[in-house]
């Protein structure tokens, strides 16, 4: 189970914290975070592997950071410069095939239900 928090409404320049707690081993390998505006497709925004190296989407590079505290079972994405394009639900994925690119939503089989972040 995936269960994600920390989504709000905030004003351009701002920060958010969000999180995404996760039960069992099965979830924490190769994790990442995606999201979806209205009408646009689904889209990767940040990924981390088992070995804790990182992928991130050009748009977000340098803003977002995504981290993992497996004694806490629990993914983060620290938002920082926030845009009003980065408005969108964001979604914690988990469940990454072996050979799937990470920042591609086909390559994971766990998702949680959303947190939906604005930026105005």
């Amino acid at each position: 189970q995936l269960v994600e928090s920390g989504g709000g409404s905030v004003q351009a320049g701002g920060s958010l914290t969000l999180a995404c707690e996760f039960s069992g081993s099965t979830y924490s390998n190769c994790m990442g975070w995606f999201r979806q505006a209205p009408g646009k497709e689904r889209e990767g925004v940040a990924a981390i592997d088992s070995d804790g190296s990182t992928s991130y989407a050009d748009s977000v590079k340098g803003r977002f950071t995504i981290s993992q505290d497996n004694a806490k079972n629990t993914l983060y994405l620290q938002m920082n410069s926030l845009k009003p394009e980065d408005s969108a639900m964001y979604y914690c994925a988990a469940g990454r095939g072996v050979d799937a690119h990470p920042l591609r939503p086909s390559g994971y089989g766990y998702w949680g239900q959303g947190t939906q972040v604005t930026v105005s």
